[in-house]
């Protein structure tokens, strides 16, 4: 994975933690305001458009409800004043009052460009959020390449999303199986095979054409799927006439009923569960990589939030496999009025409800001391924003395939796999947690 991929991965998993919070908000009337402004649209339309509604605002009846919206109009404008244009990818902006779970009120207020252009205008006052808008970028968008071949002629398409299109397209006059007579079954079987395997070789250049971008360059799209009614596909998906490039990202090869872009629709449908789970395959050959180093006991691997996160204190961890929905928090406590280093504990919600988590005793004297918490941050948004000072490379993953669940059910949904070989028993304990406490099959 690319700096680029992984920082892709960071914001995706943003927006969703985003998304999660936004989701679960509720407000006492309608005074939580959802506003997307699409790439290219005017700052200044949206602040006229906050303007008029400000008017009509004004005739709610219900005086806390009109003070509620008028604020969070208000708010909102003020918001869009730290912007002289609309972002490269546009802005969304999320303001309100919400209720808290004490049931108190909470005035929030989020503004941010999505991590890719977002083709939506929305703006909406209600007594929720609503990330309908930022669901959708959430999904799978990377490009894939097809490839149709049959007797007729070949065809090059590609699909992102929900979005086809068909790059390039030729026919070809093939001879049949069985000539006319006048020249003998050899000469004749010759030039078929001949013209054939020219037929072959045009469709290899031509996708090096279309799918690559220069002689030294890399694919420019995530997946080759290759299609045809005849043996054309197997020809060329085996034939030394393709470019090893693009041999290597083939994910699919199906069979066709149809050639051009009948053929071409026909494909996609026929390929979507592949493509689908293109990044639950990439998920899969990671863990089984991590698994591999377990099975062979190397000793390159860490699992469990302790070890972990001590190997990752070392600067030892180099690819760290976190699951995105770990029930766990990084606090920083201190003693209450004293002076002493802070303690940093990785707990549960579970365990913080436990107040032997927030004592710690002094070796010397033996004497107990109340802590308090200075910091809290939710483990796995710690680590997103923090792992690039560790030196390593960070993956989350699901629990969706059967590898996914074994390694969040078994190894405590934190590992790694590391630099060099680390005695972690030798080191003092410097977490309470206990791995086997977090409760995942809450969120398997």
């Amino acid at each position: 994975m690319d700096d680029e991929e992984a920082e892709q991965q960071i914001k995706m998993f943003k927006i969703k933690k985003l998304i999660q919070m936004l989701q679960a908000a509720r407000g006492n009337g309608t005074s939580m305001i959802s506003l997307i402004i699409r790439p290219k649209d005017e700052i200044s339309r949206a602040q006229r458009m906050l303007t008029e509604e400000y008017g009509t605002a004004s005739n709610i009846k219900s005086r806390v409800n009109r003070l509620s919206v008028l604020s969070a109009i208000t708010s909102t404008q003020e918001r869009l004043k730290h912007y002289n244009r609309v972002p490269e990818n546009g802005l969304v902006v999320y303001c309100g009052t919400m209720m808290t779970d004490e049931g108190k009120e909470r005035k929030v207020t989020y503004d941010f460009e999505p991590f890719k252009p977002i083709n939506t205008s929305l703006y909406l006052c209600d007594n929720k959020f609503h990330t309908e808008a930022l669901q959708e970028l959430l999904n799978d968008d990377k490009k894939y390449g097809f490839i149709i071949m049959d007797g007729h002629g070949c065809l090059y398409g590609t699909l992102s999303g929900n979005s086809r299109s068909i790059v390039h397209k030729f026919s070809v006059d093939l001879p049949k199986k069985h000539g006319k007579g006048g020249q003998s079954a050899q000469r004749f079987a010759r030039l078929r095979m001949e013209k054939r395997h020219n037929y072959v070789r045009k469709c290899a250049e031509h996708a090096v054409q279309f799918f690559i971008d220069g002689p030294a360059a890399k694919p420019n799209v995530n997946g080759l799927v290759l299609a045809g009614s005849a043996d054309f596909k197997v020809e060329l998906a085996q034939s030394d006439l393709l470019d090893l490039r693009l041999k290597q990202i083939i994910v699919a090869s199906v069979d066709v009923s149809y050639g051009g872009i009948n053929g071409f629709n026909q494909a996609i449908e026929l390929s979507a569960d592949t493509l689908g789970n293109v990044k639950f395959l990439q998920e899969k050959k990671l863990i089984t990589l991590y698994f591999d180093e377990i099975s062979r006991d190397t000793g390159l691997y860490c699992f469990g939030v302790r070890d972990t996160m001590m190997a990752l204190d070392m600067g030892a961890v180099e690819r760290l496999i976190v699951f995105e929905n770990l029930p766990c928090d990084r606090l920083v406590l201190e003693r209450v009025g004293g002076q002493a280093i802070p303690t940093i504990k990785y707990l549960t919600a579970e365990q913080q409800e436990d107040q032997k988590h927030f004592v710690e005793e002094d070796k010397e004297t033996g004497e107990t001391h109340k802590m308090e918490v200075r910091e809290r941050h939710n483990l796995v948004e710690w680590i997103a924003e923090n792992y690039k000072n560790f030196g390593c490379q960070l993956d989350f993953v699901t629990d969706n395939s059967q590898e996914g669940s074994q390694f969040v059910r078994g190894f405590g949904g934190i590992g790694g796999i590391i630099r060099w070989q680390v005695d972690f028993d030798e080191f003092e304990e410097v977490e309470e947690i206990d791995d086997d406490d977090i409760d995942l099959d809450a969120f398997c």
